[in-house]
């Protein structure tokens, strides 16, 4: 139990994707191509959607799901300040503005009474964050959306494999983008995707992400004789390559064990954390199924634990843990453009959040070092 080494996170690969990639480096064919709709298929059938619609990176996915969801320079469009700064760069990228708004102080995600309070005449969407894998209360959004006319895009990158109410993530009626960073559920290396029903949707998805061309590099070269693509639309070079695609096919045949293994680990964690009352271990709404991309703990502010001294002493003992999600209001770019913001939800919250090493290769003993470590330096903080 000695002298271990804990790493935050580990993705979940194997021989199986290293012959995978170079199956399709010996093709000739690297770039978007066969393997990348393979994997559009096998997502958008996991999830329940009609369409997949594969980009290099979430980011691209979310500025995408804006662009095409009608969102324009001068519109506002609310969203969580506790979240990845790619989700109000998104924004910012079509030139609307995001507005940060408080969360729920047990989900930690998008609290629906603030949402309804910053709606202004030019709001025009709501970027509904499922943060790290916990669906949003996405039926009281969909209600003040529909109340209000505005446009739904799922930030998902951490929910692959959520569900709410009965239904999965990414198929729950709006524009959904997904990850496939190291860090998340599955990965790609980098990566993202689009899930959607909506066919006109998807289609200018796939022509705006490649340069804004009429048809596919894979139609061209298999087309017989010469054909030209011509350019509607100004599009963007957001397309993924079959080396990725071809990773996300093999990582989703890996994901029915990956999400148990996970919630394995976070049902452990949650028992051996039980009966330590400094430490809350994450909410879970009835109505959902977490996907754990990652474990959150929040220390109890009134016993006064030092969250960072907490993340630098678990690191002289071997294990690597993260603070909590700097809210995007204190980033200086955010800070800089809109003024002192007090969201005191997202501060607590933020202050007071650590996380802790998941991933599925994880055993046993790895996760008991990470609680006796936790609860014996909790101890000695006292």
């Amino acid at each position: 139990m000695s002298n271990m080494e804990i790493p935050f996170a580990l993705p979940y690969l194997d021989d199986e994707e290293v012959e995978a990639v170079g199956e399709v480096i010996r093709s000739n064919w690297v770039s978007q191509g066969a393997r990348v709709k393979d994997f559009e298929n096998a997502l958008s059938e996991y999830v329940g959607a009609r369409f997949g619609i594969a980009t290099n990176s979430c980011t691209s996915a979310l500025h995408l799901s804006l662009l095409l969801s009608g969102i324009m320079p001068g519109d506002e469009v609310i969203c969580p300040s506790f979240t990845c700064m790619a989700t109000a760069n998104a924004i910012h990228h079509v030139g609307a503005s995001p507005v940060f708004v408080e969360i729920d102080p047990r989900t930690f995600n998008l609290d629906p009474a603030y949402v309804k309070e910053a709606i202004t005449a030019r709001t025009r969407g709501i970027m509904a964050v499922h943060q790290i894998g916990l669906s949003a209360e996405m039926g009281e959004l969909v209600r003040i959306a529909d109340e209000h006319d505005l446009v739904i895009v799922e930030d998902a990158a951490t929910a692959l494999g959520g569900e709410y109410k009965g239904k999965r993530i990414g198929s729950l009626g709006s524009p959904t983008c997904f990850s496939f960073h190291p860090r998340k559920v599955i990965t790609s290396g980098e990566g993202g995707m689009i899930t959607t029903d909506d066919e006109a949707f998807a289609e200018k998805a796939r022509i705006v992400r490649a340069h804004g061309a009429s048809i596919s590099d894979l139609e061209r070269h298999f087309a017989k004789g010469t054909i030209y693509a011509s350019y509607p639309v100004v599009g963007y070079n957001y397309r993924m390559t079959d080396m990725q695609g071809v990773m996300g096919v093999i990582q989703m045949k890996k994901l029915p064990f990956i999400l148990q293994r996970k919630r394995e680990i976070c049902q452990t964690y949650d028992r051996l954390l039980s009966d330590v009352d400094e430490v809350e271990t994450p909410y879970v709404p009835e109505e959902v199924v977490h996907s754990y991309q990652s474990y959150l703990i929040r220390f109890q502010s009134e016993y006064g634990i030092d969250r960072d001294g907490m993340i630098r002493q678990m690191a002289e003992r071997g294990i690597s843990c993260r603070h909590g999600i700097a809210p995007l209001h204190w980033e200086p770019y955010y800070r800089d453009l809109f003024g002192e913001m007090h969201l005191p939800v997202t501060e607590e919250v933020s202050r007071n959040t650590m996380f802790l090493p998941i991933y599925p290769a994880m055993n046993e003993d790895e996760i008991d070092y990470v609680i006796s470590n936790l609860k014996d330096l909790i101890a000695l903080s006292k």
